[in-house]
C-alpha cells in the first residue's frame, strides 16, 4: 500500500471513529448516571438524519438552520424517551428499565417505518462538502476534515459543561450517589433529563454527519452504528467521556485499516467490532479508561 493510500484510509478511519465516538458519549453519560444502557440511543441517531432530511425537503430551511433544528428536535425526543419510558421506572428493578429500553428501540424503529416508510432516502449534501480535494495525490472529501473538527468542538463543549458548570457538577454528583444528591436539594429528574437531552443532541449531530458521509437514510440505519458505538463505549470504559471518544476512534481505525490491509476480509467488517468487545471483556471488563462503578441501591 502506498503512503498516499494509507493517509487516505487514515482520514476515513478518523472520520468514522469520530462518528462512533459521538454516539458512544450518549451511552456512557446515561450509564454513568443511571447504570442504564439506553438501547434507544441508536434510534435517536436515526431520527436526527430524518429530521434534517424533512427540514430541507419539506420546510425548505437552509442547510445550517436545518441541522440546528434537527439536533434540537432530536434532543427533545431523547428527553421525551426518558420521561415516558425511564422516569416511571426509577425505583423499579434494573431489568425493568433494560426491557423498557429495548421496547422503546423497537417502538421507534417500527413507528419510523409507518411514518417515514421503509424506502431509503437521499439526504441533500452541499456541493462544497462533497467536492473532492486533491492534495499531493491524496483525494479527500472536505467531510473527512470537517467531521473530526465538529466532533472535537462538540466534545470540548461537553467537557466544559460537565466540569465547569453547576449542572455538570450535579451530573457528576448523581453518578456517585443519587440519593445523597437528591437530599442536597438537586432536582435529580431535571438533571437526568438534561443528560438525555445532551446525549441525544450529540447522537443527532452524528446522525446528520453520517447521512452526509453515507447519503442514504432508512428506519434501521441506527441499528449497527448504535451497537458499534456501545462497543466503543465499553472498550473505552463505559462511564468515561474520554474513554468513549478513544473507543470510537480505535474502533474506526480497526474497521477501516483491517479492510484496507486485508481486502478479502471486507465481508467481515462488522464482525471486527464484536470480536473487539469479546477481547476487552475478557482482558479488562472496565475498559481502557473506565473505573469500577458501584451499583446504586
Amino acid at each position: 500500500m502506498s503512503i498516499n493510500m494509507f493517509i487516505q484510509h487514515l482520514f476515513n478511519a478518523i472520520t468514522l471513529g469520530s462518528l462512533y465516538g459521538l454516539i458512544a458519549i450518549g451511552y456512557t453519560m446515561v450509564y454513568g448516571i443511571l447504570r442504564l444502557i439506553n438501547f434507544a440511543h441508536g434510534e435517536v441517531f436515526m431520527l436526527g438524519a430524518y429530521f434534517i432530511f424533512f427540514a430541507i425537503t419539506l420546510l425548505k430551511l437552509p442547510w445550517g438552520l436545518a441541522a440546528v433544528a434537527a439536533v434540537a428536535v432530536s434532543s427533545l425526543c431523547g428527553i421525551a424517551v426518558d420521561r415516558i419510558a425511564y422516569k416511571p421506572l426509577r425505583d423499579a428493578p434494573r431489568i425493568s428499565a433494560l426491557i423498557s429500553a429495548i421496547g422503546v428501540s423497537f417502538f421507534i424503529q417500527n413507528l419510523s417505518i409507518v411514518v417515514f416508510t421503509g424506502l431509503p432516502r437521499a439526504v441533500h449534501r452541499p456541493d462544497w462538502l462533497v467536492k473532492v480535494v486533491n492534495m499531493g495525490g491524496i483525494r479527500i472529501l472536505p467531510l473527512a476534515v470537517i467531521v473530526p473538527l465538529v466532533t472535537l468542538l462538540l466534545v470540548l463543549g461537553l467537557l466544559w459543561v460537565v466540569y465547569r458548570t453547576k449542572p455538570g457538577l450535579a451530573m457528576r454528583a448523581i453518578s456517585k450517589d443519587i440519593e445523597t444528591t437528591r437530599l442536597m436539594g438537586v432536582s435529580v429528574n431535571r438533571i437526568i433529563a438534561l443528560t438525555f437531552g445532551i446525549g441525544s443532541a450529540l447522537a443527532a449531530a452524528s446522525g446528520i454527519m453520517w447521512a452526509l458521509r453515507y447519503p442514504q437514510i432508512h428506519p434501521f440505519m441506527g441499528l449497527f452504528p448504535g451497537l458499534k458505538a456501545f462497543i466503543a463505549a465499553v472498550f473505552g470504559g463505559i462511564g468515561s467521556i474520554h474513554g468513549a471518544v478513544v473507543g470510537g476512534m480505535f474502533l474506526g481505525l480497526v474497521e477501516i485499516m483491517a479492510v484496507a490491509f486485508f481486502p478479502t476480509l471486507s465481508g467481515y467488517r462488522d464482525a471486527f467490532a464484536f470480536v473487539l468487545l469479546i477481547i476487552i471483556l475478557l482482558m479488562k471488563p472496565t475498559g481502557l479508561m473506565g473505573e469500577k462503578l458501584e451499583d446504586k441501591i
